[in-house]
């Protein structure tokens, strides 16, 4: 019997974040080095907001991040069911939800994780005649 993708298994594990009180310089910085477009923001332990280059468009470099993040981002528990987070992030035109386990930082997954995800699906299912890979 086959079984759907887990949220796991497409997910970015252990993403970076950035502390709220951090400068968008700092956050550039981070972005540019790991190469990423979405960082989980923290004020201690708790999860705040999400901050994204394009919230970091136009921002002064010494503004701190929790003053341009977006709050209240889109969480789901490691165990939600894919289908359902896929779902919300596309009634909702969310590009990234924040990943938990037991309420801490998990991971992040984001449109680039379900693109990759959905062609890695599709290559299992109907894999190309001959075993070619598709240019």
């Amino acid at each position: 019997m086959k079984r759907p993708p887990r949220l796991a298994s497409v997910m970015t594990p252990f993403p970076y974040s950035i502390d709220a009180d951090a400068s968008a310089r700092e956050a550039r910085a981070m972005m540019d080095e790991h190469a990423v477009h979405h960082l989980p923001v923290m004020d201690s332990e708790a999860i705040v907001g999400m901050v994204t280059g394009r919230d970091l468009d136009g921002a002064s470099d010494d503004v701190p991040v929790r003053a341009v993040h977006t709050p209240a981002p889109y969480v789901a528990d490691l165990a939600t069911p894919l289908e359902a987070v896929l779902r919300t992030m596309a009634e909702r035109h969310l590009g990234s939800a924040i990943v938990t386990r037991e309420g801490r930082l998990a991971g992040v997954f984001t449109w680039v994780d379900a693109c990759r995800g959905w062609a890695e699906h599709l290559a299992r299912e109907f894999p190309p005649p001959g075993g070619d890979e598709a240019a």
